[in-house]
């Protein structure tokens, strides 16, 4: 149960978010520009074309956070780390670390079709966008600050939770003042603006299909129609239950399930809710102490949970049993959780400035093998004790 091959790595910044780089959508947004660039000189200085070219898959995971205000002597950064699957590890030196100045990236979220990082300062939101950069030969991944200002979402104030839906097509923003924002991207016209949605919005998440929106307040979870802006559901936490964090499941299948991460007095607990119905199916406690960072994995086969020790969990979401567990995982607490986008890996961050990548370990397969060799053993001593009998020739 326990693992010791993930990966740990160091860059001195502590994180408050993290999330998987789609590095395939950036390279096509790139290679379009570089071609258009490549069009307007084509009559001048006509060059071979490098289109051909064999390249390998590239992974990368960016990472956010800082030391805040102050003289601390701790960057505010945008940090991007080289993921390699072969070696699974995380790269020793940040591929870019694009510092913020004094500004602190206290939440942030990741385009999933490559229009670049949102993050959320103090006082405003601020979009980065992409790059092709010439600094390092391996890697020609870039950021930069974005021409484009978000201007619905200047002197708004510290926001707490900032999601794209999975086509990247509406953004939801909620704030600590409790206020909910939904756009229409990238136009950024007005979906939904409630000034008052929960006291203070801690976690947001769209459905699968971007049907419905989940925004979660210590109390209270509702649960939004994107299309009409009405609230279809509320449900209330349990007597003893503080809600943290919330996250649909990832499949689109018949019967997909909200999650709720929850503190009680007894640890970390798991709740479970029916899409259709809203009602709880069940509640599970799966770590004892609070939980601190959660997400699901894109096939929805896993819930990785992060606590205030620094411990990793990776839970099967059928049976809700730690399917793997990683204790001490960070120094400190961890703040972040992202899977890789076909649920291989997780990458966990913590304010200890540390970064780590954890191998995805499917037991349900490995299991299945362990029983098909036990299985051939009996057969085979069967065998040889109905020859011995001379049951069979």
């Amino acid at each position: 149960m326990t693992d010791t091959s993930s990966d740990l790595q160091k860059y001195g910044v502590p994180f408050y978010g993290a999330g998987w780089v789609p590095y395939n959508h950036i390279k096509s947004k790139l290679a379009s520009q570089e071609k258009i660039e490549e069009d307007k000189k084509e009559e001048k200085d006509p060059t071979p074309s490098n289109d051909d070219e064999i390249t390998t898959p590239l992974n990368y995971v960016v990472l956010a956070g800082g030391g805040g205000e102050g003289r601390s002597g701790i960057p505010n950064a945008i940090v991007v780390s080289h993921v390699n699957f072969t070696s699974n590890s995380l790269s020793d030196q940040p591929v870019v670390k694009h510092e913020t100045g004094s500004d602190l990236p206290y939440r942030m979220t990741v385009h999933p079709h490559g229009d670049g990082i949102i993050c959320a300062f103090q006082q405003s939101c601020r979009l980065f966008e992409w790059k092709e950069s010439n600094g390092n030969e391996a890697h020609k991944l870039g950021v930069k600050v974005s021409e484009k200002v978000l201007i619905q979402l200047e002197d708004v104030g510290q926001q707490l939770a900032l999601t794209f839906n999975s086509e990247g097509s509406v953004l939801a923003v909620g704030g600590e003042d409790g206020s909910l924002r939904v756009f229409k991207w990238p136009s950024m016209k007005i979906v939904l603006n409630e000034a008052q949605a929960h006291s203070s919005v801690k976690n947001l998440d769209f459905s699968c299909d971007g049907k419905f929106l989940v925004s979660l307040g210590s109390g209270l979870c509702r649960i939004w129609d994107v299309t009409s802006s009405k609230v279809v559901a509320s449900l209330a936490k349990g007597n003893d239950e503080v809600f943290a964090f919330c996250r649909f499941s990832q499949i689109n299948d018949k019967n997909p399930h909200l999650y709720i991460a929850a503190v009680t007095d007894y640890g970390g607990s798991i709740l479970t809710y029916n899409t259709t119905t809203w009602k709880r199916i069940r509640s599970s406690r799966v770590v004892r102490e609070a939980i601190s960072a959660f997400n699901v994995s894109s096939d929805g086969k896993f819930l990785a949970v992060g606590t205030v020790g620094g411990d990793l969990f990776i839970i099967d979401s059928a049976n809700m049993r730690v399917q793997m567990m990683v204790k001490k995982a960070h120094l400190g607490l961890v703040t972040a959780l992202t899977f890789s986008p076909d649920s291989r890996a997780l990458v966990s961050a913590s304010l200890d400035s540390s970064a780590r990548l954890t191998p995805i370990k499917d037991k349900t397969s490995s299991g299945g093998m362990t029983w098909m060799i036990i299985l051939m053993v009996l057969l085979a001593i069967a065998v040889y004790f109905m020859k011995e009998k001379g049951i069979i020739p």
